[in-house]
């Protein structure tokens, strides 16, 4: 029988609204595509590896959200193990492999073997362990799991419960659970796939008079499933924790140690070393190496925010183009056509700005990257001075850009409306997963009393010794600040017609040099407790981090790479992120002395200037992410723009639950008409 909707059209040509759109900006999205994704050949690696996952059907994405958790999980194992295989016949390597990964948009169940457990291996193994582990891990002859967290513990690496005891008569070490919070947990990878695992546990020695000594949490590499049965190694339980929010096709897991013995050679002993016959600790090298692989995934995850940021927008901005509800309440002809909704500025205050934080993430992002490459660098060297640095700005932002990726999420889910909460959206996985960032790899409330104690720490320095000139910059900055405090006279954002981009950058950089000095006179003149410092220490990182962000993104428009159109539509974005944050924390800009009065009061009128110079440009602006279909998932945001046909696509025939007819009489047992079924199968599932 034929289907009338199959001829039905949307009353607005969606696909001719975006072009219109496009048509309405000089920006060239190739220019700018280029320009954020020129290193490493992004965008050719996107193309060639998009054409061999779209033409897989393990890799469709149409029924992913119809399926149960257990189901995902064996979906994300065979797409693990097929994306291998693909590394051997398309002759992949390891950045083509991440870039699947990415395209594919999903937890792999292999993820935590080639990102915290391999990175481990490679910074703190000895060259020996080196040498013996890293063909297996490159060949996947292994599966590796990283096991930091437990039950108990989290944030505080310190207080882990889990224990490796040493036996100098065997030379072995044992690791033990001690306790029910001495479990470790949320471990990807751990719950089902890995074979092997790092741990950290407390290391004990013994000492001369019998008792034993812990010399804090330390990396040992440990087999914990049979290589042939894959069941636990005697000692050993371990198992997925099962449902989540997200990342459903991980298997995060759990784990206990019963006096597992492990041989001498367990412990990465790059850096740490125990005499296997004394039983004597040393210790080479910065502390701050054995928390080497937590920092490589927080920087990686200032740089994944970008991406995660653009693409919630990038569905939004596409979709509030198209989307029209009601009409100009001031236009003279009441019978034309509704507005756009992107069109409202109580939407475009939404979405505008968080376009704007994208951007900023990303200069961010690449500057994160070369500081954690370039201390990495001088670690191999010997050099271990700005691991101080690099673990303070990673926290920091790690915290700061989750905050933002996740909220932002959020925020554009609610601009979208009704629509925006259906699964057509392309927002319920990344939402979901993206839900752990704030809290995963370091508390988002927690971290940056790392960042806020680095801080005090340096002001402390530059306190004592005002004129010693430093090539840090931070150390720099408060220098500067502690000479001018005295004499301090408020930037000035806007001269005239005209925003002052110099003024806004000082403002930022004096405001997070006048907070730190006021935390360092709390802790360190006044001696108050850390605890009850806490809320203001948070609030220091922010800060701080905000003025990363603001400094990168200003560096990059000095001069800006790209062509003019281009060039001035940035530099309005970098003023609306910049003057965006101002507004929204205008009282610290106030106290602070770090901006005047009256540029705090105009600054929603320059933030809606800003917004209407940069809401022609904002389709150009978000296809210049060059985010394919294929990862958005999305009816709403699809490049086409052909959004109505798409969603009723989606309900109408791709909908497994309306293939089905059900008995839907209370008097009857039977579920589904005609099968004669009571509900067992229901049942049998419970």
């Amino acid at each position: 029988m034929p289907d009338f909707t199959d001829n039905l059209k949307p009353k607005d040509d969606g696909s001719a609204i975006l072009k219109a759109e496009r048509d309405r900006s000089p920006i060239s999205t190739e220019e700018l595509s280029r320009h954020l994704f020129s290193k490493n050949g992004f965008l050719e690696r996107q193309q060639r590896v998009l054409r061999v996952l779209e033409k897989e059907p393990l890799f469709q994405k149409k029924q992913q959200l119809n399926l149960a958790r257990p189901d995902r999980y064996h979906l994300g194992l065979a797409r693990a193990k097929a994306l291998r295989r693909f590394v051997v016949r398309e002759g992949w390597d390891v950045e083509d492999y991440r870039m699947a990964e990415y395209l594919t948009d999903e937890m792999s169940p292999y993820h935590l073997h080639f990102s915290m457990f391999a990175t481990t291996i490679k910074e703190q193994a000895s060259p020996e362990q080196k040498a013996y582990w890293w063909p297996k891990v490159e060949s996947f002859e292994i599966i590796g799991a990283y096991a930091q967290t437990e039950l108990g513990h989290g944030s505080n690496v310190r207080g882990l419960e889990c224990e490796a005891r040493y036996d100098p008569n065997s030379k072995e070490f044992i690791l033990h659970s001690p306790t029910l919070t001495s479990s470790k947990w949320w471990n990807g990878s751990m719950g089902r796939t890995a074979t092997h695992a790092i741990v950290m546990a407390q290391l004990l020695l013994p000492q001369p008079n019998g008792s034993y000594k812990s010399f804090g949490p330390q990396p040992f590499i440990v087999q914990i499933r049979e290589k042939v049965t894959h069941e636990p190694v005697d000692g050993v339980v371990v198992g997925d924790i099962g449902p989540k929010y997200g990342y459903t096709s991980m298997d995060n897991g759990f784990m206990l140690f019963d006096k597992l013995r492990v041989p001498h050679t367990a412990l990465l002993s790059r850096y740490a070393k125990v005499d296997p016959e004394t039983g004597a600790f040393r210790k080479e090298g910065h502390p701050g190496v054995v928390y080497g692989s937590l920092t490589n995934v927080r920087a990686n995850i200032v740089m994944h925010a970008r991406l995660v940021l653009a693409r919630a927008v990038t569905i939004a901005i596409r979709y509030t183009s198209i989307r029209r509800q009601f009409r100009d309440r001031d236009a003279a002809d009441q019978s034309g056509p509704e507005m756009a909704v992107l069109d409202y500025p109580t939407v475009q205050i939404r979405l505008l700005p968080l376009l704007a934080t994208a951007f900023a993430l990303h200069y961010t992002g690449e500057a994160m990257h070369n500081l954690y490459n370039n201390t990495r660098n001088a670690i191999e060297e010997g050099n271990f001075d700005s691991i101080a640095e690099l673990h303070s700005t990673s926290s920091g932002l790690k915290s700061l850009c989750t905050t933002y990726a996740a909220d932002g999420i959020e925020t554009c889910r609610r601009s979208m409306g009704g629509h925006g909460f259906g699964g057509g959206s392309g927002l319920i996985g990344i939402n979901n997963d993206y839900l752990s960032k704030p809290t995963v790899e370091g508390d988002n409330w927690m971290i940056t009393q790392q960042v806020a104690a680095y801080l005090i720490k340096i002001m402390t320095d530059a306190v004592s010794n005002p004129k010693t000139k430093s090539a840090d910059a931070t150390e720099a900055l408060f220098r500067r600040y502690l000479a001018e405090r005295g004499r301090r006279r408020p930037a000035e954002v806007l001269r005239g017609p005209q925003i002052d981009n110099g003024a806004i950058v000082d403002a930022f950089q004096w405001r997070a040099a006048e907070m730190s000095f006021r935390l360092y006179d709390a802790r360190i003149v006044q001696k108050k407790k850390w605890n009850s410092l806490l809320i203001q220490l948070h609030r220091l990182s922010n800060v701080y981090s905000q003025m990363i962000l603001v400094n990168n993104f200003y560096a990059a428009l000095q001069p800006s790479p790209l062509s003019a159109h281009a060039a001035s539509v940035m530099e309005s974005l970098f003023q609306l992120y910049a003057l965006y944050t101002m507004d929204t924390d205008a009282r610290t800009f106030s106290t602070t002395l770090s901006a005047t009065p009256s540029s705090l009061d105009v600054l929603p009128d320059i933030i809606l200037d800003l917004m209407i110079k940069i809401r022609p440009h904002a389709v150009k602006l978000v296809d210049g992410w060059a985010i394919p279909d294929y990862v958005l998932d999305s009816a709403l945001g699809r490049y086409d723009g052909r959004v109505y046909e798409d969603l009723f696509d989606r309900a109408h025939r791709q909908n497994p639950l309306n293939r089905t007819t059900f008995n839907v009489d209370w008097q009857s047992e039977e579920i589904v008409l005609g099968s004669g079924d009571a509900g067992k199968n229901i049942l049998a599932k419970l």
